[in-house]
């Protein structure tokens, strides 16, 4: 069995997605989404042609980004050593600070492709358990066998 990396990052959108001072983000998310497709260990990202999935789960103005990788390098590589890292650091321009964690990674099944539901609760594990193999960020990582080993 091959265990694979799920990712879910929100954020909180201080304006609507239309308007105009969003647009250099708007404008770069075709040309952020490409770089990750094409990244080593990316295999998949959640995609929705409008919004109203995502708030039904999320709430309003929340934006939703979703994927399944390899590993957890191959994620921190994207993130943090790829083009990707420019628009990182503009975040606070485009995103409200959150009071609760915007970031969450679980481990997955290989094939398996996780659900919008599936990541509402790991996210709500982290914010009520803090980190633990079950759900977890950049800043505690653990490993495959740590994970199968732990029961929520």
């Amino acid at each position: 069995m091959s265990i694979k990396l799920a990712q879910l990052n929100l954020a909180k959108m201080t304006m609507p997605v239309d308007h105009p001072e969003m647009a250099d983000f708007v404008n770069n998310l075709d040309k952020i989404n490409a770089l990750a497709d094409k990244s080593p260990g990316f295999i998949w990202r959640y995609t929705e042609e409008d919004y109203s999935v995502s708030e039904a789960v999320f709430g309003p103005n929340m934006l939703v980004n979703m994927s399944v990788w390899k590993g957890i390098e191959n994620l921190t590589d994207f993130t943090y050593k790829s083009p990707h890292l420019a628009i990182y650091k503009r975040r606070k321009e485009w995103f409200a600070k959150m009071d609760s964690p915007h970031m969450v990674c679980w481990f997955v099944k290989e094939g398996h492709i996780p659900s919008l539901e599936e990541a509402k609760e790991r996210i709500g594990y982290l914010e009520a358990h803090g980190e633990t193999p079950y759900a977890f960020t950049f800043r505690k990582q653990f490993s495959i066998e740590e994970a199968l080993a732990f029961q929520p």
